[in-house]
């Protein structure tokens, strides 16, 4: 027999899931809890009937062999049920500890309810007017009507669905709106009474204690969801004493405080926004002394400004004219600049649309003192997120300046509303966050962690930020091999190496007006920064560069840069996965930095562009998509899709140099063909020529080279680069060869590769012109004039192809391992002493010997002698043969 079970206390979301369960299960039996919330007691004792609940009481004692369980993790005592039954698990609660034979389905939802409503829509049923109302019931009630930051967007779906089968609001509205009982009321007074207020990282948590009136038998969660809807706390802990325990009812608001893990350590349970325990033996003042205790163990750290803010702030003066921060912002991108006076203090804001009013009025000329926002609105490292808030909505500032909480209060960053809104928008469950210091030791090779950890200490003295940024930290987190070693910093750049050669020694190459340096690191320094571990693979430099910005003047031309912070940094990169940062510098090492959602489209495996005009302002961009989609295995994003779409044409304005940059880089790829497949599903190759294409065969070819290669018989070298121009050149053989040279101009191919080139493919042309049955010296008088490499692209192309085209690689093998080695044995000398008048007939009569050799019509010197007194038989009868 299979039973359908819930928690003890049942609410709306119990028994619903219950219900939802009873219809996908139809051979089990949905068992009321042994108590129900007062309103889904009275809704039941309207409309139970129809929904084939068995009473606690009514349940007889029988076999059971499996249980299904909704909305909890903890199997209610049932008479029957033994501990070893098979269970099957349906609960949006994070799962806990539970035995390892059931089965739990999960979802991260609002509502239990939702999961089951979900299956019963794939599953085709329809629901009575009264079915549907139960189930809207219990997702309205476990998410605040989609009002609880734990509601999803499946919520909301789940929901208009069983709107759609006809469940009513206002059946929803009469059974989570009833008011309070007497009993509630007098709870309600008492608790309202001893209500203390207390604040821990921020955050204002309710306490309210109270004893429970007599022969009390009403459910606390509803006075308690009165006393937070009118009170507001950020987190509600009602406690009331009861005749065997206390019981505690927790109720959060915001994501810093876990109500749920605060529950489950006093031996209850639940999630993080709504979650009970019955604490025994305790009176009511020890439990709250226990509350108290746990309190600091559940309440997250405060977010302060230090940790929003982006450093590197740019300022304007007040003298500047309208004009020129016009043109900056123009330039920059930014929308705003914080004002300051000649002391450097803050006197007001700037916003790009006083600056576009003043414009739009000719009033160029104007200083910015006399069109910006005057004011001296500053917050401090250490201030509230919550602090931000309230200044940008009082004083209506998109920019709070972070400025030192000293005397001097020195400027130190910037708060834009954009950083607020990221921070406020952070989902419920957000992100795991990967141990950074742990990857670094792992994935690092060990010298090289060490030499990190230097760096960061000196960072530290020097009082600069450090970052590793971009395609290092997503092949950490990638738990991919990681060798070079490139940082930005957010200071100094030159400064921060020129200490590090002080302490440590190495050279220093530096590039003032770019705010670069490179750390030349040799054996000494490896061994001053870590000493007795092996230097085998560790980087000859590190490279420093100050944190900068860049911006286009127009479509595809080259960035111009300008030094700004991290954040800003990290703005101008192409894809969101690039743009994560890990800090380095003292205290701060593995601090991970994700402004623009990175780590989300890494765990999902999208490449995603950061913004809408990235393909616009650098279409090489494309490419650069493609190439690392394939690499990683990821997928590029539909809008980004759509985008590389729409940005196709910009390809035309790109100098071939940077295009052919990025096909050399696709080239070099472990799969090289996936990378020039996805660019022309993309369209890239038909926007380069009309007739480019990739075709699968040009990886079997390159296969074939690289074997032909690697046989000595060839006596062929790769040098390094060797392996991208010929698949280059196996890429373009097979296309006609006006598009050849088309391309190779437009890509403005090196003369050597064009030769290359063009040598395979008279090759190639000329070897399928041979007639049938063509002796060898005819193949081999057209394959010897050709260069070596020509020889191994028209003989690995020719493999790859249809059986009737690989005639041409046998007889181009054939050369290589037979035909190239045979010589006449007779020389020029000795013909000369047989009487050949040196010149044009004695060079033909050698190519004759040869083609007899090949040929096999002679086999020694004395037959190439016998050939040679003919030749001069017949010259002697007829004057006129010149062999």
């Amino acid at each position: 027999m299979l039973l359908i079970l819930s928690h003890e206390n049942g609410d709306f979301d119990a028994i619903a899931s219950q219900f939802a369960a009873h219809k996908l299960f139809p051979e089990g039996v949905p068992i009321l809890p042994r108590r129900v919330n007062r309103n889904v007691y009275q809704f039941l004792a309207l409309y139970g009937g129809s929904f084939g609940f068995v009473r606690m009481e009514d349940w007889r004692r029988r076999k059971v062999d499996e249980v299904v369980l909704v909305d909890t993790q903890s199997l209610p005592n049932v008479r029957g049920v033994k501990s070893d039954v098979s269970v099957r698990v349906f609960d949006h609660h994070v799962p806990g500890k539970m035995p390892a034979s059931w089965a739990i389905h999960y979802q991260s939802v609002g509502a239990t309810t939702t999961i089951l409503t979900e299956m019963l829509q794939s599953a085709g049923f329809t629901l009575s007017p009264e079915e549907a109302s139960l189930l809207l019931l219990g997702i309205h009630e476990d998410t605040g009507s989609l009002t609880y930051d734990t509601a999803t967007a499946r919520d909301a779906q789940a929901a208009a669905w069983l709107m759609s089968q006809g469940g009513q609001l206002n059946i929803v509205r009469r059974f989570l709106d009833i008011p309070l009982t007497e009993a509630q009321q007098t709870l309600y007074a008492r608790l309202q009474a001893s209500a203390e207020w207390l604040t821990l990282e921020g955050q204002s948590i309710l306490l309210a204690t109270a004893q429970a009136p007599p022969h009390f038998d009403d459910e606390i969660s509803s006075v308690a969801h009165r006393m937070r809807d009118a009170l507001v706390p950020d987190s509600l802990l009602v406690l009331v004493e009861l005749t065997q325990h206390v019981q505690l009812v927790a109720r959060g608001s915001t994501d810093q405080i876990d109500v749920g893990a605060l529950a489950a350590a006093l031996g209850g349970g639940g999630h993080s926004r709504a979650a009970a325990a019955m604490i025994m033996d305790a009176t009511l003042a020890q439990a709250r002394e226990k509350v108290i205790a746990l309190l600091p163990h559940v309440v997250k750290p405060m977010v302060k400004v230090s940790q929003l803010m982006s450093h590197g702030v740019s300022t304007v003066s007040v003298a500047t004219s309208v004009a020129d921060a016009a043109e900056r912002m123009q330039r920059l991108g930014h929308e705003g600049y914080p004002v300051v006076d000649d002391e450097g203090q803050i006197v007001g804001l700037l916003t790009r649309r006083a600056v576009d009013r003043a414009m739009n009025h000719k009033l160029s000329d104007l200083t910015v003192h006399q069109v910006m926002r005057a004011g001296h609105v500053v917050v401090h490292p250490d201030d509230s997120v919550a602090r931000v808030q309230q200044l940008m909505i009082a004083e209506g500032w998109g920019q709070i300046p972070v400025v030192a909480d000293t005397p001097a209060a020195e400027l130190l960053g910037i708060v834009t509303r954009t950083d607020l809104l990221n921070q406020l928008s952070q989902p419920v469950q957000p992100t795991r966050q990967p141990d950074m210091r742990r990857l670094m030791a792992e994935i690092l090779r060990p010298a090289v962690w060490q030499m990190v950890q230097a760096i960061s200490r000196v960072a530290a003295l020097q009082g600069v930020s450090l970052y590793f940024v971009g395609g290092l930290v997503r092949d950490l987190l990638l738990e991919k091999p990681a060798v070079d070693i490139d940082m930005v910093v957010e200071g100094d750049a030159i400064a921060l190496v020129q200490a590090l050669q002080a302490r440590f020694g190495g050279d220093v190459r530096t590039h003032t007006r770019f705010g670069t340096a490179k750390w030349l690191t040799d054996a000494h320094v490896w061994q001053a920064v870590a000493p007795n571990l092996t230097q085998d693979g560790v980087p000859d430099t590190v490279d420093f560069v100050t944190a900068r910005t860049e911006f286009y003047a127009r479509p595809t031309a080259l960035p111009e840069v300008a030094r700004s912070s991290i954040k800003l940094d990290l703005h101008r990169r192409d894809f969101t996965i690039n743009t994560l940062a890990v800090r380095l510098d003292g205290a701060h090492l593995g601090q991970l930095l994700d402004f623009y959602g990175g780590q989300r489209d890494l765990e999902n495996k999208l490449i995603r562009v950061l913004h809408s005009l990235s393909f616009i302002d650098d279409p090489t961009r494309i490419l650069r998509a493609a190439r690392l989609e394939q690499r990683l295995g990821f997928t590029i994003e539909e809008r980004t899709a759509e985008l590389i779409g729409d940005a196709l044409p910009m390809l035309a304005r790109i100098t071939g140099d940077r295009i052919r940059h990025e096909l050399d880089l696709a080239l070099q790829e472990a799969a090289p063909e996936r990378a020039l497949a996805r660019l022309g599903e993309l369209g890239v190759l038909r926007a380069l020529h009309p007739q480019l294409r990739w075709h699968p065969e040009t990886a079997v070819a390159f296969d074939c080279a690289l074997a032909l290669y690697q046989d000595p018989r060839w006596e062929s070298e790769l040098r390094s680069g060797d392996q991208v121009v010929i698949y280059f050149i196996l890429w373009l053989l097979p296309l006609p060869l006006a598009v050849q040279r088309a391309l190779m101009q437009r890509l403005r191919v090196r003369k050597t590769t064009q030769e290359d080139v063009e040598n395979a493919g008279t090759l190639l042309r000329a070897l399928p012109q041979l007639p049938p049955n063509s002796p060898p010296s005819e193949a081999a008088r057209l394959i010897r004039p050709h260069a070596n490499r020509a020889r191994v692209l028209a003989a690995a192309l020719a493999a790859s192809q249809a059986a009737g085209e690989r005639e041409a690689a046998r007889l181009i093998g054939r050369y290589q391992q037979v035909w190239r080695h045979v010589t006449p044995a007779l020389n020029g000398n000795d013909l000369a002493q047989m009487g050949i008048e040196r010149g044009p007939v004695l060079g033909a009569l050698l190519q004759r010997l040869l083609a007899a050799r090949l040929d096999g019509l002679i086999e020694d010197a004395a037959g190439e002698r016998e050939m040679v007194r003919a030749f001069l038989a017949r010259q002697s009868a007829e004057p006129g043969d010149t062999a």
